[in-house]
């Protein structure tokens, strides 16, 4: 992409995935930018730094493989510049077939990237209201107070919520591994993750009964809109004990050489480049603190378990886009602003990065002249935001990037679909300003 100066200037809200890849864009094309973050004096209970790009509920940015939905997503956002995919290739961490990343260094790199253009302006204030600059609103699911209060107000709707949680984090060196054990599911090649098995069933039971009558933390009455594709470990457990022996302490390709299949394994994923602070991979959770340390203790090799951070639950807010944005993201009220990110209903890191490289793209094309050109159909960004914009139904539900987006096409096709995803992408690549 070729830099060129350019006059406007350009307000981002929002320093997370979304806010940090449009501004990363937008710098590199010339443009000047006021990147509005609101952390770290405001707290949201859920992030922990003031660094942009903060990943909270996870160190994990899901499959590499072309074949899975959300590894051919970011092979196409790589392809136009992403930040997010920079930033991740110096700080992966172990984790099999999966792109995992250390937080703080992932994160760190972002920023230092982001502050290394000087036509970037930090602004550290919670944005209340929107100027008359052009601006990508990028403040994700935690969106609320007086912005919340706007955007309803130049949306003439309420949008919807969802509950989303996190999971804990462990430290390596308190774990007991008389008992645990590193192996990667499915001989992957490496022994990523660290796993506690549990071998009777009578002692997972035990665990599962504890976890279904744990204390959860309180929420408002009719609090309980979760998003399926985060549920809270209680809950998945609330569906019966199988629930979890399919789902997230799955046994199957975890077996010790020499010993009988566990009756079901949990794991731990590497949260960290040093390899010292673990995370528990499905365990996100609303139960109390005390209740998270009783209970998971309870797991083969986590009785002395250290907790560097406990899981937590967190309201998320999303847009009725189909209905107040436009097909470029902008608001049908107010068309100089763009929305962006989880904002939007899309659902995941890799998903509101993308989403955030279109936004800019989108502005950047109706402050070039030229007309519109949308993220093409028969790639996974092209089907993923077109599912935002055009869902037909009364509520739109929040989406990640999956192969259902691609109508018709088997799984024995995936390979052949990704190649050519990428190809048209590189295509309409070549169409946009600047390239």
């Amino acid at each position: 992409m070729s830099s060129c100066q350019k006059t406007a200037t350009i307000d981002v809200i929002g320093g997370g995935l979304a806010g940090s890849e449009a501004a990363y864009y937008l710098l590199k094309r010339g443009y000047k930018v006021n990147l509005f973050e609101r952390r770290p004096s405001h707290d949201d209970h859920a992030h922990e730094t003031g660094l942009y790009g903060e990943l909270v509920c996870s160190n994990s940015l899901k499959g590499k493989g072309l074949t899975n939905a959300c590894g051919l997503l970011k092979e196409e956002i790589r392809e136009l510049g992403s930040i997010v995919m920079e930033a991740s290739a110096v700080s992966e961490v172990p984790s099999g077939n999966a792109l995992s990343v250390d937080r703080d260094i992932f994160a760190g790199e972002i920023t230092k990237r982001l502050k290394s253009f000087p036509n970037l302006t930090e602004i550290s204030i919670e944005a209340a209201s929107f100027s008359e600059n052009p601006t990508i609103l990028a403040t994700g699911p935690l969106t609320d107070g007086p912005l919340l209060e706007t955007i309803s107000k130049i949306s003439g709707a309420d949008g919807y919520h969802f509950f989303d949680a996190s999971a804990p984090i462990v430290k390596k060196s308190s774990l007991d591994f008389g008992v645990c054990y590193f192996k990667s599911r499915y001989e992957q090649g490496d022994d990523s993750y660290i796993n506690c098995p549990f071998h009777q069933k009578s002692d997972f039971l035990n665990f599962y009964n504890e976890l279904v009558h744990a204390k959860r933390a309180l929420l408002h009455e009719g609090d309980d809109d979760y998003f399926e594709g985060c549920l809270p470990i209680e809950v998945i457990a609330s569906r019966g004990p199988d629930t979890l022996r399919h789902g997230p302490l799955k046994p199957m390709g975890l077996e010790i050489e020499g010993m009988r299949r566990p009756y079901a394994v949990v794991q731990l994923r590497q949260d960290d480049m040093l390899g010292e602070c673990y995370n528990m991979v499905g365990f996100q959770t609303n139960l109390t603190y005390p209740e998270q340390k009783r209970v998971f203790s309870m797991i083969p090799g986590l009785e002395h378990a250290e907790f560097v951070r406990y899981g937590l639950m967190h309201r998320n807010f999303y847009l009725d886009s189909p209905r107040v944005l436009s097909s470029d993201f902008s608001f049908v009220s107010k068309p100089n602003v763009f929305a962006a990110g989880q904002l939007t209903g899309v659902e995941g890191y890799v998903e509101s990065a993308a989403s955030g490289i279109a936004s800019a793209i989108y502005l950047d094309q109706r402050l070039s002249g030229m007309p519109l050109c949308r993220a093409p159909e028969k790639t996974m960004l092209g089907n993923l935001l077109n599912y935002v914009s055009r869902f037909p139904g009364k509520r739109m539900e929040p989406m990640n990037a999956n192969w259902a987006l691609f109508p018709g096409v088997k799984k024995e096709d995936r390979a052949t679909y990704a190649k050519n995803s990428l190809e048209i992408i590189k295509s309409w690549r070549g169409l946009l300003p600047g390239y």
